[in-house]
């Protein structure tokens, strides 16, 4: 392994250089910018570290990169990650431009530079360096490299099932983590579920002057009237029957979460703000972030919102919501909970729309590839791997539900790596530490029990 070590070191700003221009190359799913272009440049990628490559096409969305790496064992890893990113916007809010890759004080600035690119290649790197620094890889690894994870993976289950075989494995390395605001390293091991979706109402066939607002309805008031009903101002929410499938915690679990440090202050002094809701403080912030649902306004739009001023009534408002789910809620259950509570509350003619939806899924904290990685974290870093029994967002994990695989998260970034907002960035000390965690958990597996 030692040798291993010494060719990342050697060889770190060569990969750093393959990073910023990966980085540097937009890969926006949602504005359809980059994607085959990024497919088949992550191909080239691989295949120059000497893994298998090849882009698979998927006849429901963006393309999906496959790689192969024989290994001594018969082991097998899967390794699940993205390359497609969040939208740039706002651009004005970015000190450095968003794909200009660009280093300051060993900070690299790009839009993916942690989600989900630099782990991405973090994986790419270290099997590179295993190969190179004259090893055999320990134990085989496969690459599952999707494009649409930043618009809720709509065709991933289907890519999935239909290519069962070809992803058989033991379990399975999935797309990311960060160091905690206490810069610990983290391996994740689940997501909350998510359900996604738009309400929208309409009550006229144009906007009129707002000297009619005492006779005409106005959209705008409707929609915050029917938004008003879902929660109260504790948080909690109000749709009938929401609750009723969350689950106590296990026993495991509970010791695992009183070791994960809370996150309260680093939030509130990176944020600017004085005060958590419910001003939650400590484990309470922990027991919130990660333990209980959430519905959560994502955007409104109504009326004018321009410059200036413009007297209207608006006929047409919109918003989207998000309902994080902790296990085991369903979120087309939820779906029909939110129909059903609008309808009581009178409010049948508010339209509801499924954009995405997920179900949360976790790894138990008693498994022995968990037990594996936090030994292989062990060689890398001079502070304890923190386990987090399930993130605070989502992912497709569900898709894998057919299996039961472990499945389990690390990578490169840190607290104030800001994924999703202007200014995301990676340390480059942590992107060294992420490609020797890779390496160093390959070897451990081939030692040790995965399963």
């Amino acid at each position: 392994m030692q040798k291993t070590f010494t060719y990342i070191d050697d060889h770190f700003e060569g990969m750093v250089k393959d990073l910023q221009a990966f980085c540097a190359q937009p890969s926006i799913a949602a504005q359809n910018i980059g994607m085959a272009e990024t497919a088949h440049m992550l191909v080239q990628k691989m295949q120059e570290a000497g893994i298998e490559a090849r882009v698979l096409e998927n006849e429901n969305g963006y393309p999906v990169v496959y790689g192969e790496a024989k290994g001594n064992s018969d082991k097998t890893l899967l390794f699940y990650n993205h390359y497609d990113v969040q939208p740039p916007e706002p651009i004005e809010k970015w000190n450095y431009p968003p794909f200009g890759s660009e280093i300051h004080d060993g900070i690299l600035y790009a839009r993916g530079c942690s989600d989900n690119k630099g782990t991405l290649l973090s994986r790419v790197h270290a099997i590179e360096a295993i190969l190179k620094s004259g090893h055999t890889l320990p134990v085989n690894v496969k690459f599952l490299v999707e494009g649409e994870e930043e618009i809720g993976s709509p065709s991933f289950e289907a890519f999935v099932h239909a290519h069962k075989d070809l992803l058989q494995a033991d379990a399975c390395l999935w797309e990311n983590s960060a160091k905690d605001e206490e810069d610990n390293p983290v391996v994740k091991l689940g997501n909350k579920g998510m359900l996604y979706c738009q309400l929208h109402v309409k009550t006229g066939n144009t906007d009129v002057h707002s000297m009619n607002a005492p006779v005409v309805p106005n959209a705008a008031w409707r929609l915050v009237q029917a938004l008003n009903t879902l929660k109260d101002e504790k948080e909690n929410i109000l749709i009938e029957g929401f609750y009723d499938d969350v689950l106590p915690i296990c026993p495991e679990e509970t010791e695992a979460w009183k070791k994960v440090p809370s996150p309260e202050e680093g939030l509130k002094k990176r944020l600017g703000i004085s005060r958590l809701v419910n001003d939650a403080k400590g484990d309470e912030v922990n027991i919130a972030l990660y333990t209980k649902p959430s519905c959560n306004i994502c955007g409104v739009v109504s009326g004018y919102t321009g410059e200036g001023q413009k007297t209207v009534t608006p006929c047409d408002a919109s918003a989207k919501l998000d309902f994080r789910l902790v296990v085991a809620q369903d979120p087309q259950k939820i779906f029909s909970l939110l129909r059903s509570h609008l309808d009581r509350k009178g409010f049948t003619d508010v339209e509801v729309s499924i954009t995405s939806a997920a179900a949360p899924t976790k790894t138990p904290v008693t498994e022995k590839f968990v037990q594996v990685i936090c030994r292989a974290a062990e060689d890398v870093y001079d502070k304890p791997l923190v386990i987090l029994p399930t993130a605070a967002g989502t992912g497709p994990r569900d898709v894998f539900a057919y299996t039961d695989m472990p499945i389990a998260g690390i990578g490169c970034g840190h607290a104030g790596s800001v994924q999703h907002a202007p200014n995301e960035n990676i340390r480059l000390t942590d992107y060294k530490e992420a490609i020797k965690h890779v390496a160093a958990l390959l070897f451990h597996a081939e030692q040790e029990e995965i399963r």
